[in-house]
């Protein structure tokens, strides 16, 4: 039997050795009812968003919850001239999770990521692999068990 996203995801985070807790709140609608289910700013929750680098190889990208990805900045940091960002099927072809419940820990492929240079020095929460559940560590934790790269890759959300 293979295990769920929520068991991958938490085995993941236990032999990266960060500290972290994991919240159970179930699904929410909106952003801010999500921070506020995990007892934390909506600027705190980090999203994962899968982009397609190349046919078949894709980066991890950690934008925080008041931000949007900046298209011409990321393309600058990755050194393509196009991006996109690939339908729920490939998202969770890529990652072995469903969209809305990705991250980086225990996907499917160690795709590499890259994380938003304002998420430095916070405490943030993440998916976690199932709807509903999140993961909170220190940002900066997150950012050297997962080897990304921090560089200036958003924008405010508009």
């Amino acid at each position: 039997m293979t295990a769920s996203g929520e068991e991958r995801a938490a085995a993941a985070l236990s032999e990266s050795g960060i500290e972290h807790t994991i919240t159970r709140h179930g699904r929410v609608g909106s952003l801010e009812e999500a921070a506020a289910a995990r007892g934390v700013e909506p600027r705190d929750i980090i999203k994962t968003l899968v982009v397609r680098r190349a046919e078949g190889e894709y980066v991890l990208v950690l934008v925080p919850g008041d931000r949007q990805i900046s298209w011409p900045k990321l393309r600058s940091v990755l050194g393509v001239n196009r991006l996109s960002m690939p339908d729920a099927d490939t998202a969770r072809e890529a990652t072995g999770y469903e969209r809305g419940t990705i991250t980086p820990f225990g996907s499917t492929t160690a795709w590499p990521v890259v994380a938003d240079v304002t998420m430095s020095g916070r405490t943030v929460s993440l998916g976690a692999g199932a709807h509903g559940v999140a993961v909170t560590a220190e940002a900066d934790d997150v950012v050297r068990v997962l080897d990304a790269r921090v560089a200036d890759v958003t924008d405010p959300a508009g």
